[in-house]
């Protein structure tokens, strides 16, 4: 099946070699925007991008590795961008390892963070069900979201990073959701899915971890060298799964070690 690239919205930061961020899933570009700015854009032209589905990128039905790989793809070729260095979190990291893989001769260095290239559960599938299930034709406030989503998810702290997600229209004025939450809950095993490719990317990657985080296992070193031969594994202290939120000073330190090397 051929796939349409769709023009992906970003953010972009600083000068001097690219640098493509890669948010998570129900994140967006905005989610890196005080590691894009200070940590960053000193040494880097950083593209921090709103994956398709996601912030105000466009939406699509199709919500796939090969149709973000494509969209990656078209956006390097319109900004004429070479010898890139990308850095994925989570899904977006699945993102950059595909791209990696398909793009070798694109990508510089790469960077993935608290996700390996094995198949994962429905983790995320309460919160796309909650997401789904708030009546947003009836609210008034972001305050009024935030009560109907306590229902479902006892976190404050994962509220408001979803609340990230929710927009005003003023021509409408109602509350709406950036996020396809259809197309993503619809097609949400293929972002669960295996990377699986038969070349493999030969150039510099790292793979951070939270220390408090299972995303990335000891066991997962096999299936990230058989993909990555060179890559190597670091640990970020005091950090989950949102590690750059976590500990945003020691992941920056580690990220901006490596990609200066």
């Amino acid at each position: 099946m051929s796939v349409e690239p769709v023009d992906l919205h970003f953010k972009e930061y600083g000068e001097g070699p690219p640098l493509l961020i890669l948010h998570g899933l129900l994140g967006s570009g905005a989610n890196w925007h005080t590691l894009s700015r200070r940590v960053f854009a000193p040494k880097f032209t950083v593209y921090a991008v709103d994956l398709r589905n996601h912030g105000r990128s466009p939406h699509s039905d199709r919500f796939d590795y090969p149709s973000m790989v494509a969209d990656l793809e078209a956006l390097a070729g319109r900004q004429g961008l070479a010898s890139i260095r990308v850095l994925g979190h989570s899904m977006g990291g699945k993102v950059a390892m595909n791209f990696a893989l398909e793009n070798p001769s694109l990508v510089h260095r790469l960077v993935v963070v608290d996700i390996a290239p094995r198949s994962y559960p429905r983790t995320h599938e309460n919160l796309l069900d909650v997401l789904r299930a708030v009546d947003l034709s009836t609210v008034e406030s972001r305050n009024a979201v935030e009560q109907q989503l306590a229902a479902g998810i006892a976190s404050r702290g994962v509220r408001q990073f979803l609340l990230k997600n929710l927009t005003y229209d003023s021509d409408t004025q109602k509350y709406e959701w950036q996020v396809n939450l259809d197309a993503i809950a619809d097609q949400y095993d293929r972002i669960n899915e295996k990377v699986g490719n038969t070349w493999t990317f030969e150039g510099p990657a790292l793979f951070v971890r939270g220390e408090d985080s299972d995303y990335i296992r000891d066991e997962d070193l096999d299936d990230i060298l058989h993909l990555f031969p060179v890559a190597r594994l670091e640990s970020v202290r005091d950090a989950g799964h949102w590690v750059h939120a976590d500990n945003p000073e020691a992941f920056g330190r580690v990220v901006l070690d490596f990609l200066l090397e």
